[in-house]
């Protein structure tokens, strides 16, 4: 990052790059050739913000498990916004190079997921891992005896839909559980059911990892606000560290708190009522509190007009709705597509990156490092 420019301008320029791909992929359906390669691929979707000791126990432990596979993790992804819908701590470029810096093989950009719903972005990862045909799908899982029902159904290739406070198999309607999952195995359930909608065979792919305990966010992101890294060094890898030390230094991080504050302000005081029903995420009372209330001095009176949500980062995605303004026929569009195009982050060396493109051959790839 120049040294002219601030960390606000900085992610500024990133939405603005990532609007330009993102509504350039819209019209790009890739070609379908058979692969030259039987490499096993292990496809992973992680966040890695950043990346820890859990990410790197789950990683390590999938590779134990296939040591001939390419391991790819799938990080997300366009305008740097989780699916909580908080910018992330670091770019992806950066996260993709920890990934490369602790074993995995090659790193591609996942979907745009703070922008999106989470049935949206759990759609997009399912086809995501159909496009790299993947073999092996390695998901870290909190131990319950009453959550083995579901593994032992989503091993078998069966489909589980979450629904209200209750697991429902896919194939016979039968209720499997009752109650609240804890988010790690939310996320599994979620992906069986997308996989099942997508018609992708998923049986015997998945391989459960029991989540290392022991590995504090809130302690974490203490240690990377305070600048003193090293007190959070028995969770996160030296790798990371020393990353996160780089991107610090050079002014490319923290960026978890930073937004376009002057572009979220002037969207919601000058956007029109269709302007705002068109973009992704936006629900009719935050339109209606927006255009009663304006105009607007900072985020924090914006944020006061949103109306609360079913999800708890509800708040959260709006704001990054009003920062990034996609429409949302054109995230249809991009979700049909998705993947138009395999956008590699980073890569082991040039023999990984060549077993890789001969593995999935059938898709239009990319590097962008």
């Amino acid at each position: 990052m120049s040294t002219t420019m601030s960390t606000e301008e900085f992610v500024k320029a990133i939405i603005a790059r990532d609007k330009k791909t993102f509504l350039e992929d819209l019209g790009v359906r890739p070609p379908f050739k058979d692969p030259d390669s039987e490499v096993n691929i292990i496809a992973d979707f992680t966040e890695y913000n950043p990346l820890h000791k859990g990410h790197l126990h789950c990683l390590l432990e999938a590779k134990n498990r296939v040591p001939k596979g390419l391991f790819v993790a799938v990080v997300p992804g366009p305008f740097e916004r989780s699916g909580r819908g908080i910018p992330y701590i670091m770019t992806r470029q950066a996260r993709a190079k920890a990934a490369i810096a602790v074993g995995a093989d090659v790193v591609v950009e996942g979907p745009p997921m703070g922008i999106m719903g989470s049935g949206q972005y759990s759609l997009c990862l399912a086809r995501m891992f159909q496009a790299l045909d993947a073999d092996y799908i390695p998901r870290g899982y909190k131990p319950h005896p009453e959550f083995q029902v579901l593994l032992d159904k989503i091993g078998k290739g069966v489909g589980v839909a979450p629904k209200p406070y209750r697991m429902v198999d896919m194939g016979t309607g039968e209720v499997l559980l009752k109650g609240k999952l804890h988010e790690d195995n939310y996320v599994i359930v979620s992906l069986s059911k997308s996989l099942t909608k997508i018609n992708f065979n998923f049986q015997d792919k998945f391989i459960f990892i029991p989540r290392l305990e022991g590995v504090s966010g809130t302690k974490i992101r203490e240690a990377i606000v305070t600048g003193v890294l090293e007190s959070a060094e028995d969770i996160l890898p030296p790798e990371t560290i020393e990353l996160l030390k780089g991107e610090i230094d050079n002014g490319r991080a923290p960026l978890h708190h930073v937004r376009d504050v002057e572009g979220i302000i002037y969207t919601a005081n000058n956007a029109s009522v269709p302007d705002l029903k068109s973009f992704s995420i936006m629900d009719e009372r935050t339109i209606e509190n927006l255009i009663q209330k304006r105009p607007f001095k900072s985020i924090t009176e914006i944020e006061g007009c949103i109306a609360r949500g079913f999800s708890r980062h509800h708040r959260q995605r709006v704001l990054s709705s009003l920062e990034v303004r996609v429409d949302r026929d054109d995230l249809t569009r991009y979700i049909d597509n998705y993947p138009s195009t395999i956008r590699i982050l980073n890569y082991k060396n040039k023999e990984v990156l060549r077993e890789f493109k001969k593995r999935i051959v059938h898709r239009r790839q990319e590097i962008c490092q």
